[in-house]
């Protein structure tokens, strides 16, 4: 008795998933950016894209009518604001840049020898001073004048 409960539960679980049961059910409309005539005869049809159009145009017109700068008028406009944003942004850039020069610390690498976990050498460098880094010009000048006592 069990069992033919379960299987009924998971059939109708099934048909509902499936949408069998929901052939019935009410379709959701689709909407787009494009209007399509509704199915009738090819007159009526035709007369409510001319609608559709018109609508478009005039809809288009009150749009342009709503501005009544002519292009002259919206260039000096446009001009107006590249000036008005050279004048703002070029001190800002000017002024942020002195403040970070002038009052901004720098980390700089501390002067002396490098902790032993930053020292880390796994193989030698392969020019004359082998454990000298090739921009450390302390370690340069210690190892020439240790090469040159060697040699004297």
């Amino acid at each position: 008795l069990l069992q033919v409960k379960l299987s009924i539960m998971f059939a109708a679980r099934a048909i509902t998933r499936s949408g069998i049961a929901r052939k019935g059910a009410m379709t959701i409309q689709r909407r787009s950016n494009q209007t399509v005539p509704k199915l009738a005869s090819p007159a009526e049809m035709e007369a409510e894209a001319i609608a559709q159009l018109r609508a478009r145009v005039q809809r288009q017109k009150q749009i342009m009518n709503a501005t009544e700068h002519n292009e002259a008028e919206e260039i000096a406009e446009m001009y107006k604001w590249i000036k008005i944003s050279f004048i703002v942004a070029v001190p800002v850039c000017i002024l942020s840049g002195l403040k970070d020069l002038l009052f901004v610390p720098h980390a700089h690498r501390q002067e002396g020898p490098l902790p032993d976990y930053m020292a880390i050498q796994v193989k030698e460098f392969p020019w004359e001073c082998e454990t000298c880094a090739l921009f450390d010009l302390e370690c340069w000048k210690k190892c020439r004048a240790e090469q040159e006592a060697e040699q004297a």
